[in-house]
């Protein structure tokens, strides 16, 4: 079947990650991105086009210390902005951020923001990476399989190439279906359940921020100042 073209066909990635993304499809197949009437709900799709690559833009490469990984984007209005498991400012937490707020709090006593905008944690070097990078609204999941994992795919293989060895956190067993990318001889992982409501009682009390924390110590690299500002 021949590709429709998209928005995203002629979009530029951030300059850090051109040269190691270099001739990677970086947009969904036929079907996915609406080709007309993006107002309406059937068709409109999160997060808005320029928003996509908004984890690459946020931390370069070169300078990822740790790589979240989470599946799709929120699918409600005004939700998704580009970062797995983060939302704007002024956006009500999601109830999977509220249970990291919540770990976050009982493993390393984190104040728990008013907030769910994680880009101070990008600032820092977490790539916050969703496996699929784009969702129809009201519909989780819907562009699974379109295309979009043979570009993350190539983005968790970039950062495993880098010279300096880097922690990823695979949460829940979609992202640890990733671990065969990842050379763990170089690298540390840090498993668990996914935050979701649904395995909560699993997520709660496995302490993965110590962890990483631990690692990137060991590794020989500066910790993650968790905290987010208000």
């Amino acid at each position: 079947m021949s590709l429709s073209p998209s928005p995203l066909d002629e979009f530029v990635l951030p300059e850090s990650w051109q040269g190691v993304l270099a001739g990677r499809p970086r947009s969904p197949t036929s079907g996915s991105w609406p080709s007309s009437s993006p107002g309406s709900a059937r068709n409109q799709v999160f997060p808005p086009v320029g928003e996509v690559f908004s984890a690459l833009e946020a931390t370069p490469y070169g300078q990822v210390k740790v790589l979240l990984l989470g599946q799709d984007p929120y699918h409600d209005d005004n939700q998704a902005h580009g970062m797995c498991f983060s939302v704007k400012r002024g956006v009500r937490v999601p109830p999977s951020l509220r249970n990291v707020y919540k770990e976050l709090l009982a493993d390393l006593g984190v104040p728990v923001p008013a907030h769910g905008n994680l880009q101070t944690w990008a600032d820092q070097g977490v790539l916050l990476l969703n496996a699929v990078l784009t969702v129809r609204a009201h519909e989780a999941n819907s562009h699974k399989g379109k295309g979009w994992e043979t570009f993350t795919d190539a983005v968790i293989r970039a950062v495993n190439e880098q010279p300096d060895p880097v922690v990823f956190v695979l949460w829940g067993a979609y992202a640890k279906k990733k671990l065969p990318l990842i050379d763990t001889s170089r690298h540390r992982v840090v498993q668990g359940a996914h935050p979701s409501p649904l395995s909560a009682r699993l997520f709660l009390g496995s302490r993965p921020f110590s962890q990483v924390d631990k690692h990137l110590a060991d590794l020989g690299r500066e910790s993650i100042d968790w905290n987010l500002p208000e």
